[in-house]
């Protein structure tokens, strides 16, 4: 691979998978999860897990500049022959699941969005919205395309130009006696607290999400022990400027006592159609919809494209089923991954949106969060001469908020869906399990794998 990823490339990669249609359509559920503006808190905590994390990617992707981030650390942490081939095949495991997931949230977001145009739209015609979209980026994925940078840039531009409207116009026109509208008793401490800073924490990690992609083309990129380390701290920090300056430009406008709770405002499904609507009147809220649901869309098109790659390469390498190593006769894509994970989305848009983060977070913590801090871990002990551009600043301090973190928010999660995160994990074990000994592989037999 040529390396010609640079700061600068990395850094708006990072990006650009970090906004999507995220900040349009969390902000009621942030707000919802503690019953006003204190839910921030939440978004700090997510903030600092986030940064923390961050240094545990840095240091791994720095060390092992390679494609496939997790796949590969996971799988150089725990052993690549013995129980990293397990962390392996988990992280691909959950990822065709969470994977779904976040795709999924692009569709009911853009659903959500649609509701502002389309009066009236029923559950069973969201639903029906949800399987057109889905139906119609797979089938612009199920071809070779030629053209990806120029969607790609083309859609991220109608992104940025979103993002850049609601900010002028809240900082415009921002009040804040309706932004910091504290309600009595929103910081007493209790239980009900907690868990809502962990909802809101779990919200906040999902508009983060994204901060690492550079370390999935770790050879492609110049210099990684600078500009990987470098890379994912200024797209956090810049990203989470930009949230901030969202969310406050939304509740400076919008009391936010009118979308909270969300399950009870039907207007919470586009409270940012509603704020354009109350500064510039209904024509030109319609036409800043439309460009969210271009935003949306081309979310999850980048998503679904760059998500079917992971299983594929992981199967072609020996790691997981072999049926995702296929490619399209003619066209070359990996159809099987490709339309598995499409499927899957389409199914998973028929969930909340609440229900589907929640899941997302949840599912991804155990193996590739949490997996990945013992892998720095394991690594400084068995391989202390491996060469480390960027050691992580006050080892093993942020490696062990960041644990806390997770664990935290894991611990928070709603009681059913820490059920689906552990039976998911579960599963995943078996599957494992049944693969290895049909293939005499480890913990079966310590045959070589070709990687």
């Amino acid at each position: 691979m040529e390396r010609r990823f640079g700061l600068i490339h990395a850094t708006a990669l990072n990006m650009t998978n970090m906004i999507g249609i995220g900040p349009f359509i969390t902000i009621p559920l942030l707000m919802s999860a503690l019953g006003g503006p204190q839910a921030m808190l939440g978004w700090l905590v997510a903030l600092v897990v986030v940064l923390c994390d961050g240094m545990v990617w840095s240091e791994l992707g720095a060390a092992l500049p390679g494609s496939g981030g997790s796949f590969g650390y996971l799988r150089q942490g725990y052993g690549a022959e013995t129980v990293g081939r397990l962390m392996g095949f988990l992280f691909v495991w959950q990822f065709v699941l969470s994977g779904p997931l976040e795709i999924a949230s692009g569709y009911i977001g853009f659903s959500q969005y649609l509701g502002y145009l389309w009066k009236g739209i029923t559950a069973r015609q969201t639903m029906l919205v949800v399987t057109v979209i889905g139906l119609a980026n797979l089938a612009l994925l199920y071809r070779r395309i030629t053209s990806i940078a120029m969607i790609t840039v083309t859609l991220w531009i109608g992104t940025i130009v979103t993002v850049i409207v609601v900010i002028v116009t809240g900082a415009r026109h921002f009040d804040p006696s309706v932004a910091f509208d504290f309600p009595p008793g929103a910081f007493t401490f209790s239980l009900g607290f907690l868990m809502g800073v962990g909802a809101a924490s779990r919200i906040g990690v999902y508009d983060y999400l994204g901060y690492y992609d550079v370390c999935y083309i770790g050879d492609e990129v110049e210099n990684p022990g600078r500009v990987i380390p470098r890379s994912i701290f200024i797209s956090t920090a810049l990203v989470a400027a930009i949230y901030l300056a969202i969310n406050l430009s939304i509740i400076g406008v919008v009391p936010w006592r009118d979308f909270v709770p969300a399950a009870a405002h039907p207007q919470s499904n586009f409270v940012v159609s509603i704020f354009m609507e109350r500064i510039y009147g209904p024509g030109v809220a319609t036409i800043f919809t439309a460009m969210i649901l271009w935003t949306a869309f081309g979310s999850v098109f980048a998503l679904l494209l760059g998500y079917s790659r992971v299983p594929y390469a992981a199967a072609k390498d020996g790691y997981f089923f072999k049926v995702f190593a296929r490619l399209h006769p003619s066209g070359g894509f990996p159809y099987v991954s490709l339309v598995v994970l499409g499927v899957l989305s389409i199914l998973a848009g028929f969930a909340s949106l609440g229900m589907v983060i929640d899941a997302l977070i949840t599912t991804r913590i155990l193996v590739q969060f949490i997996g990945q801090i013992g892998a720095v871990t394991l690594l400084r002990r068995r391989a202390p001469d491996l060469p480390r551009p960027y050691r992580m600043w006050l080892y093993p301090v942020p490696s062990l908020v960041a644990l806390l973190g997770w664990i935290f928010i894991f611990a928070t999660t709603p009681a059913a869906v820490v059920a689906f995160g552990l039976g998911a994990l579960l599963l995943g074990v078996l599957c494992f399990g049944a693969w290895s000994w049909k293939g005499r592989t480890w913990p079966f037999e310590a045959g070589h794998v070709a990687a």
